[in-house]
């Protein structure tokens, strides 16, 4: 019997900025033009393969209203890790984003594994914020990002398999050369490897010290 790792994720961000649809993506592959705004909080799972484990998603999804903000310390406590969500098409919630990765810093657990999510890349052509910006922000804070459409199914998968990625592997790294750590942890490297590549990024070792995960 394969065992079961399980993974708290929290998602964060403005109303309206597709955190329910990109759940119902993931868990159901279903997107629903009609989703009605989440009171308080909802919650699905969904296990995937990994290696030789099960990763079981425990996925609360946060309201964006601000009357329910007070509520969202229950659900990023004691979470693996934070998916904060913006919209590609409106510059106010990339500023959002960034008070919750404060709060986040401030509050939140030690260790958690932050991703951010520009939502809503279908509509790249009203974009107001530019992939460049995120890219250089999730840099700083040293965060896996990746640009999404639950509508259209983009990078929804790759996502959720950077987050399984990041979090299985980072107790490891600090054996790690800061060489192989930077590929291992880089936005573009995160967001893009499949969920079986875990047990074998780099090979499953430090190309230069051959510390194995």
């Amino acid at each position: 019997m394969m065992a079961i790792r399980e993974l708290k994720v929290c998602l964060l961000g403005d109303t309206g900025v597709g955190k329910s649809s990109i759940v119902c993506r993931f868990v159901q592959d279903h997107f629903d033009h009609n989703i009605s705004p989440t009171i308080g909080a909802s919650f699905m799972t969904k296990t995937v393969p990994c290696g030789n484990e099960l990763h079981k998603f425990l996925i609360w999804d946060t309201a964006g209203q601000e009357r329910f903000h007070s509520l969202a310390p229950m659900y990023y406590r004691g979470s693996a890790a934070a998916v904060i969500v913006y919209d590609i098409t409106k510059q106010d919630s990339f500023h959002t984003l960034k008070k919750w990765v404060k709060e986040l810093k401030e509050h939140g657990p030690e260790n958690i594994v932050m991703a951010i999510a520009g939502n809503k890349c279908d509509l790249s052509d009203i974009r107001e914020v530019p992939m460049k910006d995120a890219k250089e922000y999730a840099e700083s804070i040293g965060a896996i990002v990746v640009e999404t459409s639950a509508k259209n199914a983009v990078n929804i998968e790759e996502l959720f398999q950077g987050i399984m990625i990041r979090t299985v592997c980072s107790s490891s790294l600090a054996s790690w050369c800061w060489l192989c750590r930077r590929l291992l942890v880089s936005s573009e490297l995160a967001a893009g490897l499949g969920h079986a590549a875990v047990p074998a990024v780099l090979g499953g070792v430090c190309l230069h010290r051959d510390s194995r995960l």
